[in-house]
């Protein structure tokens, strides 16, 4: 209620996956993973309502409806947002027009920033688990491995784990140049990287993790050790108050410092805060938002043939690697243990 008392408003439709998935403490709220959510919120003083169409309602009461929110439908033909309308009229909740999700977005960032305990946990197993899987299914890996099969092993265990891949990206050592390497046909080869996004409970956990079958050259090991050294600082820049824009100079800086060059940061996005988006934002010059304390986070430096991405999370205690698992190989940077790459 308090954007709403801040907007002088009565009411709030909510209609992206991101937002919905927090509000609705991680209900699942699509059918296509690439289609728009297939049910809008209406948050008025009258309470919370969920609007969904008539043929997806049933398993939405059964199984995914939070306790104290209100269900009503509308035609599989009709349309979500005109039905939370008619539904703010009805329930004495507001005459005028809700007040637009994107009119609000970087308030309601603030409030999805800083996970709840609960939250907190639910993220840490997804992480862990899919670090495990990681470690599984890499480990299997051979240099005639093809792209798309080891693409396929890790979204089948993905999905086994109850969680959705929402990215899935491999190259081999023929397509070491691309960083969004979207997988192939091709074999492995000599080295390659494996990149999963994956969400449940409406969490996206990202990790990233490099395998190799030789011992690599002098320049793939240097370079390595640098970016996880341009990481370090990032992390380092990530502190209770700091502001994204002034981490993301850091990280300007991290590159030239680590003798990657000033223009590498263009090369590629550097990620961001975590949590009920791949990256809730990604982080630019106009990212102003301040880091707060139990927020998670997942930054992904990186340079020609190498990067780095865990997701973790900012505690009292420090910065905690969530997707961790101790069978993969690391080293200590900065006193956090890295992961390196895994030689087979």
């Amino acid at each position: 209620m308090d954007i709403l008392d801040a907007k002088g408003q009565d009411s709030l439709l909510l209609t992206t996956h991101t937002a919905l998935a927090w509000y609705l403490d991680g209900s699942r709220v699509h059918i296509s993973l690439a289609g728009d959510p297939i049910a809008a919120l209406l948050v008025d003083r009258d309470g919370d309502h969920l609007v969904t169409f008539n043929n997806e309602a049933g398993r939405i009461a059964a199984e995914e409806l939070p306790a104290g929110v209100a269900l009503h439908t509308v035609p599989w033909y009709g349309n979500l947002h005109e039905g939370a309308a008619a539904v703010g009229r009805s329930s004495g909740g507001g005459a005028g027009t809700p007040l637009a999700e994107a009119s609000v977005a970087t308030e309601l960032r603030a409030a999805r920033q800083q996970l709840l305990p609960g939250e907190s946990t639910r993220y840490a197993h997804l992480s862990a688990e899919l670090a495990r899987i990681m470690t599984d299914v890499l480990s299997t890996a051979r240099p005639d491995t093809t792209e798309f099969e080891l693409a396929s092993a890790l979204a089948a265990r993905v999905v086994g784990a109850g969680a959705e891949p929402l990215v899935l990206l491999c190259n081999g050592s023929s397509r070491s140049d691309f960083r969004h390497p979207l997988a192939t046909h091709a074999p492995l080869g000599r080295r390659a990287m494996a990149v999963v996004c994956a969400r449940r409970d409406g969490l996206v956990a990202n990790i990233t993790r490099w395998v190799r079958f030789d011992a690599g050259t002098p320049e793939e090991l240097d370079a390595e050790s640098r970016i996880a050294a341009v990481e370090a600082d990032i992390f380092d820049a990530t502190v209770p108050g700091a502001r994204l824009d002034h981490v993301f100079s850091e990280i300007k800086a991290a590159y030239v410092r680590h003798g990657f060059g000033a223009e590498q940061w263009e090369q590629h996005h550097q990620g961001g805060p975590a949590g009920y988006a791949g990256r809730d934002p990604r982080v630019t010059t106009a990212a102003t938002d301040t880091v707060v304390l139990n927020q998670p986070f997942t930054w992904n430096p990186s340079g020609p043939g190498v990067k780095i991405e865990d997701t973790v999370q900012l505690t009292e205690s420090g910065m905690q690697v969530l997707t961790m698992d101790d069978r993969w190989p690391a080293t200590t940077v900065n006193g956090l243990k890295r992961p390196v790459t895994l030689q087979l």
